[in-house]
C-alpha cells in the first residue's frame, strides 16, 4: 500500500543517514587520533631538546599504530646513502641479518627512488618491486626474511635536500591510504623539524658554552687583578675543554729575545715535564708554531706537528713534543696588543685532527683576553707603585700634622720613605741652623759614620752632592762618585761605601734651607720617576721646617682666640635659647590668662546650674501633674543634672590644664645652687611616697635605692629637679597599681627603683618601675605637651613635655626612655655638673 511504501522510503533514509554518520565518525576517530598522534610527538620534542632518539622512537610507534603497519624506521643519510637509525617492531632475523651484513641500499631500492624523486614512494607488492625481481641485496631478506609485502617511503626534506626518509612496513599486500600517506609525510616534517631543532640547540650550547668560559674569564680578570696565573689557568682550562685539546701553553716574549712558559693546562707524561715547565725559558726556532705566531703575528694551524720543518731539524722543543708527548695538530694565536706581539697562546692535540674555524676563533678571543689581562696587569702595577708613592706621602703629611713639635720625627720618616720607595741604601737630610747646615736625620748608614758626619757641617761646596747642592740651589745626580773628579769627600766615600747618589735641596722662597740625599751602595743611576718623588719629598721637609717655625709662632695666640670663640659662642647660644623660652613662656602665659576667665564662668555657672535644678525640682514637686509627666521631668532633671556634672568634671581638668601651662611657661624657678644629687633623689622618692599614700589608702610600693657613692653634686635648679622626679616616681607609682590591678593583685609586687652614677662632667639618675610599660606608638609622642594615657581627669599631659624643658631646656641635660610593654619602665636623666658646662652644652640644643 502507500503507508507501507512511504514506510519502507522512510527507513531507507535512517539508513543512509546511518551510513553517513558512521563515515562521519570514522573520519572523526582518524582525524582524533592522527591529532593526537601529532600531538604525542611534539610533546617529546619539547620534553626532549636535543636528544632525536626518543623523538623518533614516538613517531615510529604512532606512525605504525595509525598505518596500521607492522614495523617501521628511519633512515639517515651517512656517505651519501640511506642508512637505519631508529626501528620500531622489525623483526629480530631482519636485525640480525643488517647487524652482520651490512649490506649496502641498490640503485633500484625505494629509498633510493626515493633520494632520488624527493617523493613519497609506494610499493604494493614488495615481492614484484623492480628491486626484489633485480635481487636487491636490501630487498631480498625484506620480503624473505622480514616478510615485507606492502611499503611506503616517504623522504624527509629540509629546503628540498633530502636529509632521511620514513618508512612503514606491511605483512600483507593491503597498499596504504592517501590519508595515510598524508599522515607519514607529516611525521615526515616532524622529523626533519626535530633534527632542525637539535642541530641549532647544539649550535646554542657550543655558543653558551664559549660564552660562558669568555665570562669566567673576565670574571677571573676582574676578581684576580694583577695576578695572571689565575687568568691564565682559567683560560687554558676552557680553550683545551671547548676545542677538545690535550694540552694548552701560555708563552710570553722576554726583552732578550726567549720565550717564557708563563702558563701549562693538561697532565704531561713523566719524561716531558722538565721539558715544558712553567717559568722556563727557550730560545724556540722560527718555524715552531708558537714563535712562528709571534713573528708573523697570524694564527698559525699545524696538523701533523710531525710533517712539520722544526720536526724535520730536530727542534728541541718540536722533537720531544712528538715522541714524547704525542703531540701531533696545534693551533697557536699571538697575543697582539696594539700592533705589537707579546707572546702565543697556543693548544695542542694528541691526534691528527684538524682544529675547526669555530675553534680557531675562540682560541682567538681567548688570545684577546689574555692581552687584556696582561695590560691590566701592568696598569696595576704602575697603579700601586704611584699608589703607594701617594701613601708614603699621605703617611709623611700625617705624620708632619701630627708631630708638629717634633721635628726630628718629621723629618726621619721622610729620609726612610724617600729611601724605600727609591730602592735607596741609604740617606740625610740636612738642615740649616743658624748660618751652618747639619746632618739632621740618617737611614740605612753605619753607626761610624753617623757619628762621623753627625757634627760635621756641610759647605756649599763641589767636594760631596750635598754641599753641591746647597752650592748650586739645583738637584745634584751622580751615577757614580768613583767617576766623578769634583767628589773628594774621600772619608764619606769610605765609612758609606756608597756609588750613586742624589741630592735635592729643600727650597723655600728659592733659597735651600737643607738638603735631602740618597745613596746607592751599587753603580744604579735613579731614574726620572724617584728624582721626581725625591724631590717632592724635600717639598714636604722644607714645608714641616716651616709649619714647625710657623705653629710656634702663632701656637698661644691660636688657643686664646680659640678660647674667646668658645666663651663668645657659649654666651651667644645661652642667649638665644633664652629669648625663645622667654617668648614661649609669655605666649603660653597669656593664652593661659584668657582661658581662664571664661574657664571660670563655665565652672562657676555649672555649679550654680546644679543648684537651680535642685530648686526647680522643689517647686515641681508641689505641683500637681500626672505620674507620666512626673516621671518625664524627674528623667529629664536627672539627664540635665548629669550633664553639668560632666560639664564640671571637664571644667575642672581644663582648669588644671591652663595651671600647668602656666607652670611650664615659667623660666625656672629658686636658685641655680650646687645641689647634691644622692639626697636630692632620696628627698623626691620620700615625698612622692608619702604623698601617694596620703592620696590612695592601702597604696603600697617597694622602694629599691642604688646610689653611687661618688655621685657627687651639681649645679641645679633644685626645685626643677624635684618636679621632674616626683613627676616621673608619681608616673610609676600609677603603673605599678594599674598593672596590680589588672592582674587582681596576686604574685604581683609592684616595685619602683632609684639609682645614681657618676659620670665625671656629668651625673645620671635613672628611675625604673615594672608597671605597665609603655606601647611604642606612645613613647613616640610622649614628651609632647597635652599627651596623656591616663583617663579624663587624671592627667593634663603636661607632666613629662615640662619635664623634658626643664631637664633639657634648662639644664643643658638629656631625658631617655626604656620600656617593655607589660614589663617595666625606666626613664634615664644625664645632667652636667658645673654652670658652664650646661651653658656650653645648651648651645647644641638650640
Amino acid at each position: 500500500s502507500t503507508k507501507q511504501i512511504e514506510l519502507v522510503t522512510n527507513f531507507a533514509a535512517q539508513a543512509v543517514i546511518a551510513i553517513e554518520n558512521a563515515r562521519l565518525l570514522t573520519e572523526l576517530r582518524e582525524s582524533l587520533e592522527q591529532q593526537t598522534a601529532t600531538s604525542d610527538v611534539l610533546r617529546v620534542i619539547s620534553s626532549s631538546p636535543g636528544d632525536l632518539q626518543p623523538v623518533f622512537q614516538a613517531m615510529l610507534e604512532n606512525a605504525t599504530r595509525i598505518c596500521e603497519a607492522s614495523f617501521g624506521g628511519i633512515f639517515a643519510i651517512e656517505d651519501g646513502s640511506l642508512k637505519l637509525i631508529v626501528q620500531r617492531g622489525l623483526p629480530p632475523d631482519f636485525l640480525a641479518y643488517l647487524e652482520r651484513e651490512k649490506p649496502r641500499v641498490g640503485p633500484l631500492h625505494p629509498l633510493s627512488r626515493v633520494l632520488k624523486s624527493r617523493r613519497a614512494d609506494h610499493v604494493t607488492d614488495y615481492s614484484r618491486d623492480e628491486a626484489y625481481l633485480a635481487r636487491d641485496a636490501m630487498a631480498i631478506p625484506g620480503v624473505e626474511i622480514a616478510g615485507i609485502r606492502t611499503l611506503l617511503t616517504v623522504p624527509m626534506l629540509k629546503d628540498g635536500s633530502v636529509v632521511g626518509a620514513m618508512a612503514v612496513f606491511r605483512q600483507e599486500v593491503r597498499p596504504f591510504s592517501d590519508k595515510q600517506i598524508a599522515l607519514l609525510t607529516n611525521f615526515a616534517a616532524q622529523a626533519v623539524i626535530a633534527i632542525e631543532n637539535t642541530r641549532l640547540l647544539n649550535e646554542l650550547r657550543e655558543s653558551l658554552q664559549q660564552q660562558t668560559a669568555t665570562a669566567d674569564v673576565l670574571h677571573v680578570i676582574s676578581s684576580s687583578p694583577g695576578d695572571l696565573e689565575p687568568v691564565f689557568d682559567v683560560m687554558l682550562a676552557s680553550a683545551t675543554r671547548l676545542c677538545e685539546a690535550s694540552y694548552g701553553t701560555v708563552w710570553l716574549h722576554e726583552s732578550d729575545g726567549t720565550m717564557r712558559m708563563a702558563a701549562l693546562h693538561g697532565s704531561l707524561p713523566e719524561g716531558f715535564r722538565e721539558t715544558w715547565r712553567v717559568g722556563k725559558t727557550f730560545r724556540p726556532s722560527p718555524s715552531v708554531p708558537a714563535a712562528r705566531a709571534f713573528h708573523t703575528q697570524r694564527p698559525v694551524h699545524v696538523v701533523d706537528l710531525r710533517d712539520e720543518q722544526c720536526y724535520a731539524d730536530g727542534d728541541p722543543l718540536a722533537v720531544p713534543s712528538v715522541d714524547i708527548a704525542g703531540i701531533r695538530s696545534i693551533m697557536a694565536v699571538p697575543l697582539i696588543k696594539e700592533g705589537v706581539p707579546l707572546g702565543a697562546l697556543t693548544v695542542y692535540r694528541r691526534e691528527v685532527r684538524p682544529f675547526t674555524e669555530k675553534q680557531i676563533e675562540l682560541v682567538q678571543n681567548f688570545s684577546s683576553q689574555a692581552v687584556i689581562a696582561i695590560d691590566n696587569t701592568r696598569l696595576l702595577n704602575e697603579l700601586r707603585e704611584s699608589l703607594s708613592q701617594q701613601t708614603a706621602t699621605a703617611d709623611v703629611l700625617k705624620v708632619i700634622s701630627r708631630s708638629t713639635f717634633d721635628l726630628q720625627t718629621v723629618l726621619q720618616t721622610l729620609i726612610e720613605s724617600a729611601a724605600h720607595l727609591c730602592e735607596a741604601d741609604q740617606g740625610t737630610i740636612a738642615q740649616q741652623r743658624g748660618d751652618l747646615f747639619f746632618r739632621a736625620a740618617t737611614y740605612g748608614f753605619s753607626d761610624e759614620f753617623t757619628q762621623y758626619v753627625k757634627n760635621l757641617p756641610v759647605e756649599p761646596e763641589r767636594s760631596s752632592a750635598t754641599g753641591r747642592a746647597l752650592l748650586e740651589q739645583q738637584t745634584i745626580h751622580i751615577p757614580d762618585v768613583q767617576a766623578d773628579p769634583d767628589y773628594t769627600f774621600a772619608e764619606a766615600k769610605r765609612l758609606g761605601g756608597f756609588r750613586t747618589i742624589l741630592a735635592v735641596p729643600m727650597l723655600r722662597e728659592g733659597v735651600a734651607i737643607g738638603v735631602l740625599t740618597l745613596t746607592r751602595i751599587d753603580v744604579r743611576p735613579f731614574s726620572d720617576k724617584q728624582i721626581e718623588l725625591v724631590t717632592t719629598f724635600a717639598d714636604q721637609a722644607a714645608i714641616a721646617i716651616e709649619n714647625v717655625r710657623l705653629f710656634e709662632a702663632e701656637q698661644q695666640r691660636t688657643r686664646e682666640l680659640a678660647t674667646s670663640l668658645d666663651e663668645l659662642r657659649a654666651a651667644q647660644d645661652r642667649l638665644v635659647q633664652t629669648e625663645k623660652l622667654a617668648s614661649l613662656g609669655q605666649l603660653t602665659a597669656g593664652i593661659a590668662h584668657e582661658i581662664k576667665n571664661p574657664l571660670n564662668f563655665v565652672n562657676n555657672f555649672s555649679s550654680l546650674s546644679a543648684e537651680l535644678i535642685d530648686e526647680l525640682q522643689q517647686i515641681i514637686s508641689d505641683v500637681e501633674m500626672e505620674d507620666e509627666k512626673r516621671n518625664e521631668v524627674a528623667e529629664l532633671s536627672g539627664m540635665l543634672r548629669g550633664n553639668l556634672e560632666k560639664v564640671v568634671q571637664h571644667g575642672k581638668r581644663a582648669d588644671s590644664i591652663v595651671k600647668n601651662m602656666l607652670l611650664h611657661s615659667r623660666q625656672g624657678s629658686g636658685e641655680h645652687q650646687l645641689v647634691d644629687v644622692n639626697a636630692l633623689v632620696e628627698e623626691s622618692l620620700n615625698l612622692a611616697y608619702h604623698g601617694a599614700r596620703a592620696e590612695k589608702q592601702g597604696f603600697n610600693i617597694t622602694l629599691e635605692r642604688a646610689f653611687a657613692a661618688d655621685a657627687g653634686k651639681a649645679e641645679l635648679f633644685a626645685q626643677e629637679i624635684t618636679r621632674v622626679l616626683l613627676n616621673l616616681i608619681s608616673n610609676g607609682f600609677y603603673a605599678t597599681s594599674k598593672r596590680m590591678a589588672e592582674t587582681n593583685a596576686g604574685t604581683f609586687e609592684p616595685k619602683l627603683s632609684a639609682a645614681t652614677k657618676n659620670l665625671g662632667d656629668s651625673v645620671e639618675i635613672r628611675i625604673r618601675d615594672n608597671g605597665t610599660g609603655i606601647p611604642p606608638e606612645v613613647v613616640e609622642k610622649m614628651f609632647n605637651p597635652f599627651f596623656t594615657t591616663k583617663p579624663a581627669g587624671e592627667g593634663t599631659g603636661l607632666g613629662l613635655s615640662l619635664s623634658h624643658d626643664i631637664i633639657v631646656k634648662q639644664h643643658s641635660g638629656s631625658i631617655e626612655v626604656d620600656t617593655t610593654p607589660g614589663e617595666f619602665t625606666e626613664f634615664r636623666i644625664v645632667l652636667p655638673r658645673g654652670a658652664r658646662a650646661a651653658i656650653v652644652k645648651s648651645g647644641g640644643n638650640t
